[in-house]
């Protein structure tokens, strides 16, 4: 198995990062955390709600700093005063001098992109209280466009079998120096798990799904969500002992994430 799949060197991270990285969000506790990051798993996703998971990550981060890439940000950010706010309280409650990864979340819905937060955010990397900044958002052609021109050092940006639109709206724009692209929503909110009406072939794990995202260079990092210690191990041993997709595997799952964007193509919501 090629290096290449499992890490990647991030330049805007200054770190080589396992290309599976954690969202602590979902249901895993302090020793779930504990085990991922024994495994080599370095990439953690982080909000205050994650609170079983608060208490390891503080004692992961005072024993070995520089081992991970710490991921999170403000809950809301609409204005440049409440963003430097949330991160000298983030660092606070985390007794870290820095954050990885700060970054702006659900651009356009819970955040705003305006001169006050672009100025804080980079003001906030100036200082070294964040060494990278990014945003996540749903809007594929927003997103190419902060791709190609903007101070954002990492995109978090839905990428699926489902929606591979990324790779035209904003794989495309990507040139040297691009953003660090983390992939979310790697198994559709678990849309990709189930077997749409009509389909007769085989359906999607998790782990297709991660494998499937990790395929494209343009990813440097996929999240998983885990809701228990079980999927996490599943999650992890899926992409270690399986590796990159077979040119067969790539062709069924994307005729499979097209049958599935169908059958779901009458709903009126959006992810």
């Amino acid at each position: 198995m090629s290096d290449d799949f499992l890490y990647h060197e991030v330049p805007a991270l200054r770190k080589r990062v396992f290309r599976l990285g954690l969202a602590t969000n979902y249901g895993v506790d302090g020793e779930d955390l504990k085990w991922a990051l024994e495994q080599g798993v370095n990439y953690v996703f982080w909000t205050p709600t994650a609170r079983k998971v608060t208490k390891s990550l503080k004692a992961a981060l005072k024993r070995n700093r520089e081992s991970i890439v710490l991921a999170t940000g403000p809950t809301i950010g609409f204005f440049g005063g409440s963003i430097r706010a949330a991160c000298e309280r983030l660092l606070k409650k985390l007794e870290t001098d820095y954050i990885d990864v700060f970054q702006l979340f659900w651009l356009g819905r819970t955040s705003a992109w305006t001169e006050s937060t672009i100025n804080t955010l980079v003001s906030l990397r100036e200082s070294g209280m964040v060494r990278a900044i990014g945003a996540s958002m749903h809007d594929r052609k927003r997103a190419g466009r902060l791709a190609s021109d903007s101070p954002l050092d990492l995109l978090m940006i839905r990428y699926n079998a489902a929606h591979p639109g990324a790779e035209q709206d904003i794989f495309a724009y990507l040139a040297k120096g691009r953003p660090a692209i983390v992939a979310y929503t790697a198994t559709r909110w678990g849309g990709l798990l189930k077997r749409p009406k009509g389909w007769d072939g085989p359906v999607m794990s998790a782990g297709d799904c991660y494998r499937f995202c990790l395929a494209n260079p343009h990813v440097d990092v996929v999240l998983t969500g885990p809701k228990n210690s079980r999927q996490l191990q599943e999650n992890l041993q899926s992409v270690r002992e399986r590796g990159p997709l077979s040119q067969e595997e790539m062709h069924w799952i994307r005729e499979f994430g097209q049958v599935v964007h169908k059958a779901s193509s009458r709903f009126t919501f959006r992810f």
